[in-house]
């Protein structure tokens, strides 16, 4: 039996993986330009930051984590997200004791064990982004238009944007309990009803159609904010209009993760069926508080590389994305002599900047120009005996089948110019 990837994941492979790479760039781009320094943690830590960080009642801490023990016994996991371990990160080298708001970007592997179908796999790539240690509207409003810009910058037309405020520790309590005492008079299996009593917030977040329909008269979030909470996401409000990002408020939007305080978001698309968020996050005051650290008030998000490159395939993107160019120069070697001096070529092409390859393994002509028809080159040089003798290269414009011969010491600054 031939291995296989594991299930719930899959392989990225060329020509998709290197749209998929100019996906991360294209989502991190205005984070760059924005001052985040990038920052890359362990893919894996140890089990209690997540346990304590993102919540035990959370369905990530209690279903979802790759969790073993290393060869000395400790607990670890694989990273479930990528806030916990940058606070962490933060913490443990002292940033926050520097310039106020610490501000990190960062892209890597996440791993959950969920049920795998088409846009939530058990191992998935998010660009994400952290901004510590500033209670400041305009910190989650800069975020926010960050994220939208990375996906307007992909050109998607079809992303929401889904805001809402959770409070904070003053005014949330009144609204917990008032959701409990609802939340009690439902009907509801044991696991959801102990839910209840841990994070009422989660039922909320709960997808199925028999709970959700229970829900339609739940007490909302909005309605139980205090003065300070209520003028902090009407600031919010305000400068994402004026930064002409189109939001929508959703009462009901409450994120996965324990940690979130105040302003909460999701980006969504509706081509991408059940799994529709393409990213979110928030405000999440408490978590530093959580494991061990001094008070550090932050914000921040994450967006699914994955899922994007989906949202852009439901668009119609991607175009036809089963031959892009692989390199611009496909050199034809024929003979030793002529592959020896192919490979030095080649090389120098490179070295000026211009992408190249040739033909390997002894290819007849035939061959080697299926395989620079296959590169999707611009051009190809061949290279026989005579030309040797001659001290000159064929370059063949593959687009026109033109054919030309250069000599040898001139063709890279030749080249050079014509794929510019």
């Amino acid at each position: 039996m031939s291995f296989q990837a594991p299930k719930g994941t899959f392989d990225w492979l060329p020509p998709r993986s290197e749209r998929v790479l100019a996906v991360r760039e294209a989502l991190a781009a205005p984070l760059r330009r924005a001052g985040y320094g990038y920052i890359e943690t362990p893919v894996f830590e140890d089990t209690q930051l997540f346990a304590r960080g993102v919540g035990e009642s959370t369905d990530i801490v209690s279903k979802e984590m790759y969790t073993f023990p290393d060869k000395a016994g400790r607990s670890l996991t694989l990273r479930p997200e990528g806030t916990a371990p940058v606070v962490r990160a933060v913490l443990q080298h002292n940033l926050h004791n520097g310039q106020l708001p610490v501000k990190v970007w960062y892209s890597g592997s996440q791993f959950r064990y969920e049920r795998s179908q088409k846009g939530r796999y058990r191992h998935f790539w998010q660009v994400g982004a952290e901004a510590l240690g500033a209670e400041d509207p305009a910190l989650d409003a800069e975020l926010i238009v960050l994220g939208a810009r990375g996906f307007a910058s992909l050109d998607l037309k079809q992303v929401r944007l889904l805001l809402n405020s959770l409070g904070d520790k003053n005014c949330r309590p009144a609204y917990r309990a008032a959701l409990q005492e609802f939340l009690r008079g439902l009907d509801l299996d044991d696991d959801t009803r102990a839910r209840i009593e841990i994070n009422p917030l989660r039922v909320l977040d709960d997808k199925r159609p028999e709970v959700q329909a229970q829900l339609a008269g739940a007490p909302l979030v909005v309605d139980h904010l205090c003065a300070d909470c209520r003028a902090y996401h009407e600031e919010v409000r305000a400068l994402l209009t004026a930064s002409g990002v189109t939001f929508e408020d959703d009462p009901r939007l409450v994120r996965g993760l324990d940690y979130y305080t105040r302003t909460t978001f999701e980006f969504v698309h509706d081509g991408l069926g059940s799994q529709s968020a393409v990213g979110g996050g928030g405000r999440y005051d408490g978590l530093s508080e959580m494991l061990d650290g001094p008070p550090l008030p932050s914000v921040g998000w994450a967006l699914g590389v994955d899922r994007t490159f989906l949202a852009m395939e439901a668009e119609g993107l991607l175009g036809d994305d089963t031959a892009p160019r692989r390199v611009q120069v496909y050199g034809v070697p024929l003979g030793d002599d002529a592959r020896r001096r192919m490979f030095l070529l080649v090389d120098e092409l490179r070295e000026a900047g211009v992408s190249a390859d040739l033909a390997f393994g002894g290819k007849g002509l035939k061959g080697a120009m299926k395989g620079a028809d296959r590169s999707g080159a611009r051009f190809a040089l061949i290279l026989g005996e005579r030309d040797l003798a001659a001290e000159a290269v064929q370059v063949k414009d593959l687009a026109t089948a033109e054919q030309t011969e250069v000599p040898l010491a001139q063709v890279v600054d030749v080249l050079k110019e014509k794929v510019q």
